[in-house]
């Protein structure tokens, strides 16, 4: 097996573009089933299943972003070690931190099931709707361990470079729900439990797939140790920790707007959901940004090629801008469609228009957030990541949520997003781009 690292050699914005498209089309399928799903509860007729369903993805956000952190920390991990060419210890490190995030999702399932009816009632969610919301967390959360071992599995491909089979990774979980989910949730007459049934199936194919190539093909996972449990703890979580804050404070954004969306009435929170699903669709490209980039920043540090560093983040912002113009354009296009195939009431289709027509413009600066949180991420810099993404979704968020819902009704909550996102995407860009133009042997800490 070659031990060197793919991305030490050949075109940047090759990788860049390589990666992020083959993860984009696994996770943008996902996200795709996710969405087929919701429209699926739709033509039930009943807007509280919708409702519940987006008042439970404020509280699944947190989980799912705790899960890529964990899985960012596995990327950056790994892809060091490949870079310096100590192949060996990355696979020991690879293993340790599947065991590590398995055992630390474990912990938080267990806590969401349990305090499940108070987060649902936080996020505003009240009688009936908080009922199907709770209950779809009960049924679909416990498979969060599973999830973070296949994504850790995962990482491990995308740090040693294989982007085609982490794309299937994403891929086959996706086509296996898009048969089984509109059966079990119209066919069989189940409805929510079939979606949340769905969610589990999901999860448990990805790890059998992860584990499958990240194992069988390449063998990057190391039979388990003690001792390497114990060694790889203390830097992994220097970087996971870190990884997870940074990744939690989009969350809590989220989960602030809805408490401002939820006065406005299940109509608005269904269009609210619709919006979740088709900014995930729509942005599969820009989500899967970071993590695909992780692993090109990870190798050339570890390596010390500085300058593929430099060339790398801005291949990466090229890319962000050319693929969120594209994007924003088919969602101003088909808005009105979409919002009329959801069957939404007048109030959710004003904030689906808000969303495709102004807010998905926002992505021009998230993506620019993005690409420098994967660059402080995987080059020793986390807190940078931390400090950039809660100045965003803790500060920023929540009081211009406030005031333009004010001003323009649920739509407000939509700009509110975007204004954010320009704000501190523009600082962040300049932030990321001015540290990789200083890198030099003395600024690198020491490995």
């Amino acid at each position: 097996m070659a031990q060197r690292g793919r991305f030490l050699t050949g075109s940047t914005m090759g990788h860049v573009m390589r990666m992020t498209l083959t993860g984009a089309t696994g996770i943008t399928f996902i996200f795709l089933v996710d969405a087929a799903n919701l429209f699926w509860l739709s033509q039930l007729g009943d807007p509280r299943l919708m409702a519940a369903v987006g008042f439970a993805f404020a509280v699944q956000f947190f989980s799912v972003s705790m899960g890529i952190g964990l899985m960012i920390g596995g990327t950056a991990l790994v892809a060091r070690g490949i870079g310096a060419g100590r192949f060996a210890r990355a696979r020991r490190q690879a293993t340790a931190a599947a065991l590590l995030a398995g055992g630390i999702m474990a912990l938080v399932a267990l806590l969401i099931v349990v305090f499940r009816h108070e987060l649902v009632a936080l996020a505003g969610a009240e009688g009936e709707t908080a009922a199907l919301a709770a209950r779809y967390l009960a049924m679909s959360i416990p498979s969060l361990p599973l999830m973070a071992v296949g994504m850790i599995a995962n990482a491990s491909l995308r740090a040693f470079g294989d982007g085609r089979r982490s794309m299937f990774v994403t891929l086959f979980p996706g086509l296996v729900t898009m048969v089984v989910d509109p059966l079990m949730i119209y066919g069989l007459g189940m409805g929510l439990d079939g979606a949340a049934l769905g969610v589990d199936l999901s999860r448990l194919v990805m790890l059998s797939v992860a584990l499958r190539f990240a194992v069988g093909t390449h063998d990057l996972l190391a039979r388990p140790r003690r001792i390497d449990l114990r060694l790889a703890v203390r830097p992994y979580l220097a970087i996971a920790l870190p990884a997870i804050l940074t990744q939690m404070a989009t969350p809590a954004g989220n989960y602030a707007l809805t408490r401002v969306m939820a006065p406005f009435g299940d109509d608005a929170m269904a269009g609210w959901a619709v919006v979740g699903r088709l900014t995930v669709v729509a942005f599969g490209g820009i989500f899967s940004l970071s993590g695909a980039i992780g692993g090109i920043f990870g190798q050339n540090f570890g390596a010390r090629e500085y300058a593929r560093l430099r060339s790398t983040y801005r291949d990466a912002l090229i890319f962000a801008l050319i693929y969120t113009l594209v994007a924003w354009g088919l969602l101003a296009a088909t808005g009105g469609m979409v919002a009329r195939g959801f069957a939404l009431g007048a109030e959710g289709a004003a904030v689906v228009r808000a969303f495709t027509t102004l807010g998905a413009g926002g992505f021009l600066f998230a993506a620019a957030l993005f690409v420098s949180n994967a660059a402080f991420n995987a080059m020793g810099r986390p807190v940078r990541s931390t400090l950039s993404n809660w100045l965003r979704d803790g500060l920023l968020t929540l009081p211009l949520g406030l005031a333009l819902a004010a001003g323009f009704g649920a739509a407000g909550v939509i700009y509110a997003q975007a204004m954010a996102s320009a704000l501190v995407g523009c600082l962040a860009c300049w932030w990321g781009w001015r540290f990789v133009l200083r890198l030099d042997r003395a600024a690198l800490p020491g490995r």
